[in-house]
């Protein structure tokens, strides 16, 4: 269906030219799901917005070609003047005939809900305005057919919520509402980037089989990219592997499963969270991506890689088609001609490629460090928490009721412990979260207590809540919206410092930053560019650093490696239980990620409709839930060993 030949995309950065997709070739056929998969910053999404003709203004196409076949008919408005049906090139299209591919031929859902939806429209109006434009219902029947698409992805109450603005829905409604204005237009390809990021486990479920019920109704495409491997096991026929703006590995999904070829893809595959990596660190990979500006001699994976030889310093490898399968790899582990015994660990005359190595984490024990404490000490205590927002309509929207987001939440955190607070989509995490943390304050009306070694977070007001906020730091679900996009990444990490640690001088700030770019694996030219010119993992690593700036005792974990490919999640949540064992550092981890949660969580806390429904030790709550909706939940937890 759509064939893509030596796709090369460049951006003009401030650091020079960025060279983000690199000659890349994918052919993806009507019907099946291709898995595009890789670290953030490797060129994923700028490879998906090429293919929509949506690149930043400083972004270019510079070669390659990408072809999509017509249907019988449907190409007579723009495939010449005979009006015969053939394959249209997208990249020679006018911008005019360009936007009639975009939505009904191709649609695309966007990894950022938050920067997709817009802001001054109701998402009933904007579902609705994608509907008009590319079917011909018109009217009340458009709104009719907004109203099913919304249901059919998983909004609670779709007649109420479908006159909702954006900024009244949660991080995962709001990629639904992303989803079904998508697939509303019915497309014949999907290009879905990162879809069910920001979903919990039952609404992904939920979306993941609405996508498979739409490709068996139409054959539809799609172009899948994720970090999230189990969803590419239980998703895709095919799976290719990016690195560095290059496919590394490309392969039915099946075979890469269960064999892969390439030392990044099995280095990946070492990195996945869960109940048996607890107690001892993850297989992070060290070093980060290369900055894409250079020109390369070798194999770009080759300063990472634990099998790297002699010759991968100087030789760049080609995709090299693998016997037996349809798969290729791009490895001079493969190459004919070259010794692959030439380990660089070798003794001799080899000399090793330099890698940066993750610094060793620790295991979460509160044995020690200045600030570590007996764990069975409370740290925070949340009694009776209620949070009722008001409803509001009429020309002066007026209060005409309530909602209760959060009712009656009790719970208590240990020092130098984590409980993790799981459950669906808007059913009160995030709003308990930012409760605690009193920012909510003039938006909701917030009752109960939340108590920080005895002091009431919620009855805080001035010094003693500025004093607090040193200790209490969140990180939030959405890096883009949480980062001031006028300042500069070393600005946006001392601004805290500032505020909140008045004894470090200029010098000691700089250091800390310095340390905090490292701990979560950017590079030290990320501390000059702004929030815009990284990709949304990148942006998730930034807000990291600025929440773990001032060392609090306290971390609000609103999804935090969610937006977080398989290698850096790996790290960040070394680096999370590294803090914990030295410095004793709580966190409440909200997250939809059982894997996250299995490695992670001494406790763990269900939540329903605004309540906890269980809570108890990780392991009775893992092993042995007693509440149905917490076994309905970890029973549609996807499982990369069920494809294995």
């Amino acid at each position: 269906m759509i064939e893509i030949e030596r796709l090369t995309v460049e951006l003009d950065g401030e650091a020079g030219i960025v060279r983000a997709v690199d000659a890349l070739a994918l052919t993806l056929a009507r019907g099946e799901t291709f898995a595009l998969v890789g670290e953030s910053g490797c060129g994923k999404s700028m490879t998906a917005l090429a293919l929509m003709r949506l690149l930043p203004e400083n972004g270019l196409v510079t070669a390659g070609r990408v072809r999509l076949d017509a249907r019988d008919g449907a190409a007579g408005a723009w495939a010449g003047e005979g009006g015969h049906a053939g394959a249209i090139e997208l990249l020679d299209l006018p911008e005019a005939a360009m936007r009639r591919v975009r939505g009904a031929r191709i649609g695309m859902i966007f990894q950022e809900p938050a920067t997709s939806l817009n802001p001054v429209l109701r998402v009933g109006q904007q579902i609705v305005e994608a509907i008009e434009t590319h079917t011909p219902l018109r009217g009340a029947d458009a709104r009719a057919r907004a109203l099913q698409w919304l249901e059919r992805v998983g909004i609670p109450e779709p007649a109420r919520r479908i006159d909702d603005y954006p900024f009244r829905m949660s991080g995962g409604q709001k990629q639904r509402v992303m989803i079904a204005m998508t697939l509303a237009a019915e497309p014949d390809f999907l290009v879905a980037d990162e879809p069910t990021t920001a979903l919990d486990v039952t609404i992904q479920a939920q979306v993941l089989d609405l996508l498979r019920d739409l490709q068996r109704e139409r054959r539809m495409g799609l172009l899948l990219i994720t970090h999230d491997l189990a969803v590419v096991a239980g998703m895709a026929h095919r799976v290719a592997l990016m690195y560095a703006g290059q496919i590394v590995e490309v392969a039915p999904a099946d075979a890469f499963f269960a064999a892969p070829k390439h030392p990044y893809a099995q280095a990946l595959l070492r990195a996945l969270p869960g109940r048996a990596a607890r107690g001892a660190p993850l297989a992070a990979i060290g070093g980060t991506v290369p900055p894409l500006t250079q020109a390369f001699s070798g194999c770009r994976f080759a300063p990472r890689c634990d099998q790297v030889m002699a010759h991968c310093a100087g030789t760049p490898p080609v995709l090299l088609p693998l016997p037996g399968v349809a798969r290729a790899v791009r490895c001079l582990l493969y190459s004919p001609g070259f010794d692959t015994s030439a380990r660089t660990e070798s003794p001799g005359s080899t000399e090793p490629i330099p890698v940066r190595p993750d610094p060793p984490p620790v295991r979460p024990e509160v044995s020690k460090g200045q600030h570590a404490t007996d764990a069975s000490t409370p740290l925070l205590q949340v009694q009776d928490l209620t949070v009722r927002f008001p409803l509001r309509g009429g020309p002066l929207q007026r209060v005409r009721g309530h909602f209760d987001a959060v009712r009656d939440v009790s719970f208590t955190l240990a020092r130098g412990r984590t409980l993790a607070l799981v459950g669906e989509s808007g059913c009160g995490k995030t709003t308990t979260g930012k409760a605690i943390v009193q920012l909510l304050r003039g938006v909701a009306e917030v009752s109960g207590r939340a108590l920080l070694d005895g002091a009431d977070l919620l009855a805080m007001q001035g010094d003693a809540l500025l004093a607090a906020r040193r200790r209490v730091q969140i990180i939030f679900q959405d890096p883009f919206a949480s980062l001031n996009p006028r300042l500069r990444v070393a600005e946006l990490l001392e601004e805290g410092l500032v505020a909140l640690r008045p004894e470090l001088d200029a010098a000691a700030r700089r250091a800390r930053i310095a340390e905090l770019t490292e701990q979560v694996g950017l590079r030290a030219d990320a501390l000059q560019r702004h929030p815009h010119e990284f990709s949304g993992g990148q942006r998730q690593r930034i807000a990291i650093a600025r929440a773990l700036a001032v060392q609090p005792d306290l971390i609000v974990c609103d999804e935090p490696t969610s937006a977080l490919d398989v290698s850096v999640q790996a790290q960040i949540l070394n680096l999370l239980r590294g803090l914990q064992g030295t410095l004793g550092v709580s966190y409440l981890f909200i997250t939809h990620n059982i894997g996250v949660v299995e490695l992670m969580a001494d406790h763990i806390a269900v939540m329903q409709g605004g309540r906890i429904v269980e809570q108890g030790a990780a392991a009775d709550v893992l092993e042995r839930p007693a509440n149905a909706y917490t076994q309905a939940l970890l029973a549609a937890v996807p499982r990369l060993a069920d494809r294995c």
